[in-house]
């Protein structure tokens, strides 16, 4: 296929946290706030006059000296985060918002607070530590609608004088949905029998949205979805599957042209970073005020393996059935960082349930933070490849 215009583009901002788009908007005086989860949502720190960068490290190294102060029974995340805070690879931002998403994440931000990893010599700079409801209920909402306002809203205001009404989130979502849209548009390519975009393309646009100032981002998205209306897709299936990659966060685009390389291709994307359920619109409802409509829209739309309630146990797999079906996939690849507490326990019953009361091959993989050429993920895949073919030509496919 034709490369697409903007796809080296999309590639060279995701090489450095501090990337070209997320200078412009500091030297245009807006203020940088830094996330490491979902669970800080991101309409509500992208007001007028700020813009979110989820956190990440990419080309990692030696850990050594996060792995020191968190020890090697951490997620590797955790530690690349810490390691490249202290390197002072994360200078440029102006606060940090760390929700207990678990307590790894904890551990880092906590970390780079006493070790003053970005906040020496700022006087307004600040951290802020959120608590997040193991249910979605109504009790959850109403408790996490208060965190959001005293550790998202509040501080923003107080400390950089950042307009936290109704019309500035309103103005907020508009945008994040703007870039959903074009995000969910582009993807609707995938499900073709011969797709106009990869995986990896589809995943190296999409995790471009999460680090760089949305504002500055969607024109370069508008051209790339009108481009791969008329992108000519390649006449033969070069793929041996087709398969939803599911599982815990992945920022390290490798992983997914790794899988690629091995003959499998990702229609969907359900995991930290991705599409599913990262890029879902905010819906407001009837009368609904919009700090409510985000709170709700998050929490109850996130798929996050640290929710408890059985309701959101079963609807887990139930969506990963529901994008296999969609988007046309003939196996499910269930990959989990090593140490990740809350994807170690749902990568094992994932992948009885999805095998067994759903019937799809599943393929479950532990990895490192930064995969590179990984010949023993390489090799697990090919096999998982073959084995799905196998049961295709025996009549058993999905």
């Amino acid at each position: 296929m034709k490369d697409l215009k903007h796809l080296y583009y999309f590639e060279k901002l995701l090489e450095d946290a501090y990337n070209d788009l997320v200078r412009q908007a500091k030297d245009e005086g807006k203020i940088c706030v830094g996330s490491m989860c979902e669970y800080t949502p991101e309409p509500l720190l992208n007001l007028p006059g700020t813009f979110s960068v989820r956190m990440r490290a990419p080309r990692t190294g030696s850990m050594e000296m996060a792995t020191y102060y968190l020890t090697s029974l951490l997620c590797e995340y955790s530690r690349a985060l810490l390691e490249r805070a202290m390197e002072g690879g994360f200078n440029f931002l102006d606060c940090l918002i760390a929700p207990d998403g678990c307590t790894m994440i904890n551990r880092c931000a906590e970390n780079m607070e006493l070790l003053k990893t970005m906040s020496a010599g700022k006087e307004k700079f600040f951290h802020e530590y959120m608590e997040v409801p193991l249910k979605a209920d109504d009790n959850g909402l109403n408790l996490y609608k208060v965190q959001c306002t005293n550790h998202i809203l509040k501080p923003l205001n107080e400390h950089y004088g950042i307009d936290i009404s109704e019309a500035s989130i309103l103005k907020a979502i508009e945008e994040h949905n703007r870039v959903c849209q074009l995000i969910r548009a582009i993807g609707d390519f995938r499900k073709e029998e011969h797709p106009r975009i990869t995986g990896y393309e589809f995943h190296i646009i999409t995790l471009a949205t999460y680090v760089v100032p949305k504002y500055l981002i969607i024109d370069k998205l508008e051209e790339t979805l009108e481009e791969l209306k008329t992108r000519e897709p390649d006449s033969k299936n070069k793929y041996r599957c087709r398969v939803v990659l599911v599982g815990s966060e992945i920022d390290d685009v490798d992983v997914v042209k790794l899988i690629e390389d091995s003959g499998a291709y990702v229609c969907a994307d359900r995991f930290c970073y991705g599409s599913f359920p990262g890029r879902n619109p905010i819906e407001i409802a009837d009368g609904e005020d919009p700090l409510t409509a985000v709170c709700r829209n998050v929490m109850y739309g996130s798929q996050c393996a640290r929710y408890m309630n059985m309701e959101k146990m079963v609807g887990r797999r139930s969506l990963v059935d529901e994008l296999a079906r969609e988007y046309r996939a003939d196996g499910i690849i269930y990959e989990q960082m090593k140490f990740c507490d809350p994807w170690a326990y749902e990568r094992m019953v994932g992948t009885q349930v999805m095998r067994e009361e759903y019937g799809y091959p599943v393929l479950a993989i532990d990895r490192p933070y930064a995969v590179g050429s990984s010949g023993q993920i390489r090799t697990r895949v090919q096999a998982f490849c073959e084995s799905v073919e196998i049961k295709k030509i025996q009549g058993g496919g999905h």
